[in-house]
């Protein structure tokens, strides 16, 4: 058996195959590089593939061997999925189901089982965007449910939410911007009850928001269109509000070192945000005066721009990808732009960076791996299905009664590498129907 694999098949069958528990992996276990392949195709390195109900574009978590995974299935998304599957084999340990309080069109304008669950030691946590929430410990045993939408009033949003949970000690807290009165609030974890509700302007945004700590003292940290808002988790009280900033819909702040994390912003479809976009890809620091907490920018950077893929950091780079393949790599120290690059698709996910390494996730089913750091380098292209002849969702497409949106409808429907989650020995990579397992 050759060493890698021994490694990767070893570091599996340990009792704790490792963790990635929430959004972008926040968290998680700490890798070892080369327990995860460089090169991989639709017929090698694929350990299992897992079929999924309906559809989700939620990144699949991972609780030693147990695999979480959402989607949304019905044309009015009437029920949303949870799917729990043995990360050994791909296997399905069991499956439960929420009846959506607020069921919609299902469409592929609006986002669909798009939040991304969290999990820990007593069980998983799913927030769907119909504001339907539940509970479950690790052998399926439903622990609490309710609906946000009930009982705080429906969202108004054409294109749906996004936003992902945040596991807080004995809390769960919940990001809600929509069109309509919006808010952040935490729930209890044992029970699911609210702790506390702070409100907040309506906005569109999809974002999620991330726990930032400095000098011993943990900030909220909310970037959303027009606003970076700084919150307790402990009592909701906010803590800041920072408006310089604009076009920053889509993308969740990536936190590094101490008290420090990345805003990315891009100008919108029409360029809407253009100029307040320029001055909104930067990196900031938490700056703590005895009670006062406010956020200090440590440099900005006008040449990139993302799109869906949210900023990330690794060895000593921050990495910008938009939605023309455009790769950005700064210096994350300066901001100093190191280069920028083509690469062969855009991408949705968010890129990972392993060892000596940067994994590029592409939209259409490509992951290109390149070399960490300054210099541009490209180690391999990994396509897991062929985007030519790939099935698209006709009749999403043909339920599009108006031709421009029925044309851009199209260039969606086909598979799309939404979301991925990493332990040692396994790369999770996730399209609307299909989990995929690559060793």
């Amino acid at each position: 058996m050759v060493p890698s694999l021994f490694l990767a098949l070893s570091l599996l069958a340990t009792p704790d195959a490792g963790r990635w528990p929430a959004f972008q992996g926040a968290g998680h276990t700490p890798l070892v590089p080369a327990s995860i392949p460089v090169t991989w195709s639709e017929s090698d390195h694929i350990a299992w593939k897992a079929t999924t109900p309906g559809h989700g574009q939620s990144s699949p978590v991972i609780f030693d061997n147990h695999v979480y995974l959402t989607s949304v299935s019905g044309p009015n998304k009437e029920t949303y999925h949870l799917v729990c599957l043995n990360l050994a084999d791909g296997s399905k340990l069991w499956e439960k189901t929420v009846t959506s309080t607020d069921p919609v069109k299902n469409s592929l304008y609006v986002s669909r089982a798009a939040p991304t669950p969290v999990v820990d030691d007593t069980g998983v946590y799913a927030f769907f965007e119909s504001g339907d929430y539940a509970a479950w410990n690790h052998t399926g045993e439903l622990l609490w449910q309710r609906s946000l939408s009930v009982d705080y009033g429906k969202f108004q949003n054409e294109f749906g939410l996004a936003a992902s949970p945040v596991l807080y000690h004995d809390k769960i807290i919940q990001l809600i911007d929509h069109e309509g009165p919006s808010y952040v609030l935490a729930l209890d974890k044992a029970t699911g009850k609210t702790v506390w509700k702070t409100d907040r302007t309506g906005r569109r945004s999809w974002t999620s928001p991330v726990l930032v700590s400095k000098a011993g003292r943990d900030v909220l940290v909310v970037s959303s269109d027009g606003s970076l808002d700084g919150y307790d988790p402990t009592t909701g009280k906010q803590l800041f509000n920072y408006t310089e900033i604009g076009g920053n819909t889509g993308t969740t702040p990536c936190v590094f070192g101490e008290g420090r994390f990345l805003i990315a912003a891009s100008a919108g479809q029409r360029g809407e945000n253009s100029e307040l976009a320029k001055k909104s890809n930067m990196a900031m620091e938490l700056v703590i005066e005895g009670d006062t907490v406010r956020p200090e920018v440590l440099w900005r950077n006008a040449e990139v721009t993302p799109t869906f893929s949210s900023p990330m950091v690794h060895a000593g780079h921050a990495y910008w990808i938009n939605r023309s393949g455009i790769l950005s790599c700064l210096d994350l120290a300066t901001g100093e732009l190191k280069y920028t690059q083509r690469t062969p698709q855009s991408a949705w996910a968010t890129s990972v960076g392993i060892g000596d390494r940067v994994y590029l996730f592409g939209k259409d089913g490509i992951t290109t791996v390149i070399a960490a750091g300054p210099e541009f380098q490209v180690l391999s292209e990994n396509p897991l299905w062929n985007p030519e002849t790939a099935p698209k969702d006709e009749t999403l497409i043909n339920q599009e009664t108006e031709p421009q949106r029925r044309g851009a409808a199209a260039t969606f429907a086909s598979p799309i590498q939404y979301g991925v989650a990493l332990v040692n020995g396994s790369l999770l990579i996730r399209s609307g129907t299909v989990l995929y397992c690559v060793r």
